[in-house]
């Protein structure tokens, strides 16, 4: 089935409801959304003879129009391609070319003006008049193509930490199991709800469109384009009902705002975080300050937002047995989804012994973009190993403790870094902590700890030490520390740990 079609089943059984806003403002109904994707899909085909299977890549950021563009590219059964929009031109034109772009769609058509495009490509800017009217002009409702269900829709790029980025290859099936599994195992909908587009839509933010299309809500941009958690706050009195993706650093700031502003986040209904370790000091923070809004879940680019969920109710659960114990793990398994914790041949390894986690859905990448011998390693026996370190529970609750690259070797122990950050994260005077391993002759690795201080509260080598020496063994303290105003993020606020390594690298070669 073409996922386009949850969007022409909405305008018709609910034409006149709310379906895109710019802040507090409508800009189309759900008839009028179907008709504008409608009619660009025509567009593309008449003008530039888009058809199925052509790939369509779209390099802005959030806007409402994105949300048409994408749908456009469905409705010819064509392949969207969303990149991040703080790429480098360079990074864009790259993945452009990789994936062989018919069309681009940028904010304002001047990508091809900074760097080359490769031949094949044909820029559109959705500022310009021309595609205006051709959104505008909205001149009926028709069906959209008729696709089988493995049929390429969502091109993904990775984030490319070790090298060239891998295109994922996600099917209409894809999306869809991965959107009943959000109805089943992350928050409901209804009608009455909202989605707001806080984080890119090219990544996880824009996943979770689908099931809201479906269930004819709102969708949300705010005038910000981006994350501003004031905006959001006031977005959530205003309009009511809202939900949204985030990083765990977003989350943060957002309780940061409410705390001092003395708010709670009324109107704000769900908020789903992952794509990075949640430290426990600051959930239970987010639960004092915001009550019960939050949700966990753990995915990956290869099996979208689909592996794992803490629901709502078991991080609000105070009174439960090992409460803080489930609080740090990532939930329990998806109801579309198998996940086993593995040794190095794939043998099941006994509860609560680290392992890398393996997961079986048909929420499954189909595999890499041209690229057989990634997917060929990744993909095996049916099952995509996810490159995650963690442990299952005697009652399957998932803890994740490291990405399998992040795992510390010093003296022949496996030491991982989000033990030490959640110990670190814990002490007053540490704002954001990331901890990474440097090359060391003889013991093999040394822990480093990046340390962004609070602001007002002395922080230094020896109140880290101290603390340390009383909350873990001492082969697990660092034996560096860095101090930094900021660290490297990406687009989804998840620390860049590669990024910190080759400032170290940096710094010791000097």
């Amino acid at each position: 089935m073409n996922i386009a079609s949850w969007l022409h089943a909405s305008a018709l059984v609910q034409p006149d409801a709310p379906a895109l806003l710019d802040g507090t403002d409508l800009r189309a109904n759900y008839l009028q959304f179907g008709e504008s994707a409608s009619a660009i899909a025509d567009w593309l085909t008449n003008d530039y003879t888009v058809g199925p299977g052509d790939r369509i890549a779209v390099f802005m950021k959030n806007s409402t129009q994105y949300l048409e563009v994408l749908y456009a590219a469905w409705w010819r059964g064509a392949i969207a391609v969303p990149i991040n929009s703080k790429l480098h031109p360079k990074e864009a034109a790259w993945i452009i070319e990789n994936a062989e772009a018919k069309i681009l769609f940028s904010d304002n058509g001047q990508l091809g003006q900074e760097v080359s495009l490769w031949p094949g490509c044909r820029e559109i800017a959705v500022d310009s008049p021309s595609f205006a009217s051709i959104e505008a002009s909205r001149h009926g409702l028709v069906a959209p193509a008729l696709v089988d269900s493995d049929a390429l829709a969502w091109l993904f790029y990775t984030s490319g930490t070790t090298g060239r980025p891998k295109g994922v290859m996600l099917s209409h099936e894809n999306l869809v199991t991965m959107s009943i599994s959000y109805t089943l195992d992350v928050d409901e909908v209804s009608p009455e709800d909202a989605v707001l587009y806080a984080a890119p839509i090219s990544h996880g933010a824009g996943l979770y469109n689908f099931v809201h299309v479906r269930r004819g809500a709102k969708h949300i941009v705010p005038r910000s384009r981006g994350f501003d958690p004031k905006e959001i706050l006031d977005l959530g009195e205003r309009i009511g009902r809202i939900s949204f993706f985030a990083a765990p650093t977003m989350v943060k700031r957002l309780v940061d705002e409410a705390r001092t502003s003395g708010r709670a986040g009324d109107g704000i209904k769900s908020i789903v975080y992952g794509g990075g370790p949640m430290y426990t000091a600051d959930i239970e923070l987010a639960l004092n300050v915001m009550g019960p809004k939050f949700i966990q879940i753990y995915g990956q680019g290869e099996v979208p937002m689909t592996i794992t969920s803490l629901r709502r109710e078991v991080i609000a659960d105070t009174t439960a047995p090992r409460w803080r114990e489930r609080l740090a793990s990532v939930g329990t398994p998806q109801a579309c989804v198998e996940v086993r914790v593995v040794d190095d041949a794939l043998n099941d390894l006994p509860p609560d012994t680290p392992g890398e986690i393996i997961v079986r859905s048909r929420a499954v990448m189909q595999g890499y973009w041209r690229n057989e011998e990634a997917t060929s390693e990744t993909l095996v026996d049916g099952w995509l190993k996810t490159g995650d370190i963690g442990h299952l529970d005697h009652d399957g609750f998932l803890t994740l403790t490291d990405r399998s690259k992040d795992v510390i070797i010093s003296g022949g122990t496996n030491i991982y870094p989000r033990e030490v950050e959640e110990v670190l994260i814990r002490h007053p005077a540490v704002s954001e902590v990331a901890v990474i391993g440097q090359p060391n002759p003889e013991w093999g690795e040394d822990i480093v700890a990046f340390i962004v201080p609070a602001p007002g509260v002395p922080c230094d080598v020896d109140v880290l030490e101290a603390w340390c020496r009383r909350e873990i063994a001492s082969f697990k303290k660092p034996k560096r520390y860095e101090f930094r105003n900021e660290l490297p993020k990406n687009n989804n606020g998840k620390i860049l740990k590669t990024e910190l390594r080759h400032a170290l690298s940096q710094t010791d070669a000097r």
